[in-house]
């Protein structure tokens, strides 16, 4: 079931035939784009949906399509979380401790790409502490809400194979930042963190994996000089075009989100856990020169000594252990 996908499979399409009356699932990020596709279309296979966002009156309007399209007893929450503050990630998760309703599956789903330099409220690289710190918090002190069978989904990008990582100066205090660069970082860490997740929580017969949702055009984008993209896309038609492959296309929305929901309810959890997916299968590894719409992950994204290293050093700068 889970090889009859690829890159222009949308969400409809992994999930047609697929009941998930009865199921709770996570989602961070439901204001826009990838998170609100993914909240529709779980709610319309009958999922029980808790969505988050900053914003919470930004995020009722978006989700007005979740509520209308949702079926079987599907149904959607959202509580408030702020991502780049951990009083807010604390909060939200000591209520859902609280409430003490299990969850089927989390899927860490919001972030910030190529954000002007700046910081967090507790002080860390806003692409660092946004994308990965904030989950990290969160995604630890929720996980004893998932059943055994769970799974964690955690939206990465190809983006982080723009620059190499390291644990040295993970704020930008001595070198120079560069949004891509940091961007970067803070994607291979979302990897690293589902690495050593899925090892931690194997033993409780949950899974955890990260991907890839594709090329989109969503808020996410909001850092982005228009010109910008239109120099890059143009690279990367002329190197295609001499390579007598088609130019590049967007994926739609549906498209970008359908790796997410087939990596949290169609994939075989153990093709999966551990793993970097994209195009809705997992990926293969690669350290070669490649163009920046090829499939592939870098080995030190799935290594599994640098998760372990970045466990500890993650633990370190939010002050608590896991």
């Amino acid at each position: 079931m889970s090889g009859l996908f690829g890159a222009t499979s949308t969400t409809d399409e992994v999930l047609s035939g697929v009941d998930l009356k009865g199921k709770r699932v996570f989602v961070t990020g439901v204001s826009a784009g990838l998170g609100v596709e993914t909240a529709r279309v779980l709610a319309a296979h009958g999922a029980q949906v808790v969505g988050t966002a900053r914003d919470l009156a930004k995020a009722r309007v978006a989700t007005e399509v979740v509520r209308a399209g949702a079926a079987d007893g599907g149904g959607l929450e959202i509580v408030e979380l702020d991502l780049a503050s951990l009083a807010s990630v604390r909060a939200c998760a000591d209520a859902l401790v609280a409430d003490g309703s299990p969850f089927d599956v989390i899927i860490a789903n919001a972030g910030v790409m190529a954000a002007p330099f700046g910081h967090t409220a507790d002080g860390f690289e806003t692409q660092f502490g946004t994308n990965h710190l904030g989950h990290f918090v969160l995604v630890n002190r929720i996980a004893p809400l998932v059943k055994s069978g769970g799974r964690v989904v955690i939206v990465a990008s190809s983006g982080h194979r723009m620059a190499p990582f390291s644990l040295d100066d993970l704020n930008f205090e001595s070198k120079t930042y560069e949004p891509w660069a940091a961007y970067a970082q803070s994607k291979t860490a979302n990897i690293l963190f589902a690495v050593e997740l899925d090892r931690r929580l194997g033993e409780r017969g949950i899974r955890a994996t990260a991907l890839h949702p594709g090329g989109i055009q969503t808020e996410l984008g909001r850092h982005l000089d228009p010109g910008m993209i239109e120099g890059m896309l143009a690279q990367i038609n002329a190197a295609l075009a001499a390579e007598g492959k088609s130019g590049f296309e967007w994926k739609t929305i549906p498209q970008g989100a359908a790796t997410s929901v087939w990596a949290g309810f169609v994939a075989t959890a153990d093709a999966i856990g551990g793993k970097y997916c994209e195009n809705c299968h997992v990926s293969h590894v690669t350290d070669a020169e490649i163009s920046p719409i090829s499939e592939g992950v870098r080995s030190y994204a799935l290594d599994p000594e640098t998760a372990k290293a970045l466990w500890a050093r993650s633990e370190e700068m939010v002050g608590e252990r896991f």
